[in-house]
């Protein structure tokens, strides 16, 4: 429960997040399953257990906080959002729910596909959130991924294939041919390492004049494919993207010299960005207000 006290949200009120914990451990102890839970203000999620990139979220509100602040700051109805790697939806449901922005969540994974569904249809925004039951990479065909690794399955590799039967085939497409006619104001690309070929994939839409955000998980996790956090880094330079610190409590961005070690926020047409960041409404998060 270390992240608890650490969590720039929680630590401000820790004795409700500690009871949301107890709560959802002797709820699950008591009667294992699937629950809806409240998320943000009138969103929710269903979250089972074992869900470990979900359930964070009963605990602390926001799991990410910077980069989860960030979208629901950021984005505006109308907007359309890239979710790469959506697992069960926590961001396609910040970002149409919270937001009423358009999402076009990608997700691999039949299991978890099947939960963002669940997800997008309790909060009644069908309307707003695309599904694509596929991966992305650099170039259109189909790729085999792990299964039963929940939030950080990803694109097999050897040694998975060797030790694991609970691999599936999967088609994956390029970014530039998924969002050719729907071009994303903000990307979220979370593929557990395989950022890189995703990054390759989309170098038209990196070129597009609507994508000004991006936020990607850059923390080692490449190397099983032998791709390096600063090969991706330097490919977003390339675009005119700069990675940036977000302060959800102040609303300021600050720029950075190299990725975090999680997550980080990528930007460019900052000033515009800012201008929206700071002219957000607040929204209430586990009774406090960001």
């Amino acid at each position: 429960m270390y992240f608890i006290d650490q969590h720039p949200l929680a630590k401000k009120n820790r004795w409700k997040s500690y009871t949301r914990f107890f709560s959802w451990q002797i709820k699950q102890s008591i009667r294992p399953g699937a629950r809806i839970c409240q998320f943000v203000e009138e969103s929710v999620l269903l979250i089972d257990k074992g869900m470990i990139g979900a359930t964070g979220n009963i605990y602390v509100g926001l799991l990410e906080f910077e980069e989860m602040a960030f979208v629901l700051h950021f984005l505006r109805p109308g907007d359309v959002m890239g979710d790469i790697g959506a697992n069960v939806g926590v961001y396609t449901i910040l970002a149409a729910k919270n937001t009423g922005a358009k999402v076009i969540a990608i997700e691999p994974v039949s299991a978890a596909c099947h939960h963002l569904t669940s997800n997008v249809e309790l909060n009644r925004v069908s309307n707003l959130a695309t599904i694509l039951n596929c991966g992305a990479a650099d170039v259109n065909g189909e790729l085999e991924f792990t299964m039963s690794m929940d939030a950080v399955n990803h694109v097999a590799v050897d040694e998975d294939k060797l030790k694991s039967s609970k691999l599936i085939k999967v088609p994956v497409r390029t970014p530039n041919d998924i969002f050719q006619n729907n071009k994303p104001v903000l990307l979220k690309i979370d593929v557990e390492g395989f950022e890189l070929p995703v990054i390759r994939g989309a170098k038209s839409l990196l070129k597009s004049d609507e994508l000004s955000a991006i936020i990607i998980e850059l923390n080692g996790s490449g190397m099983r494919y032998g791709f390096r956090d600063d090969e991706i880094h330097n490919e977003l330079l390339s675009f005119g993207f700069s990675p940036y610190e977000y302060d959800p409590f102040t609303r300021k961005i600050k720029p950075i010299e190299k990725p975090g070690n999680f997550n980080t926020i990528y930007l460019r047409n900052e000033n515009w960005v800012l201008e929206r960041l700071t002219s957000s409404r607040k929204f209430n998060v586990t009774g406090q207000l960001i």
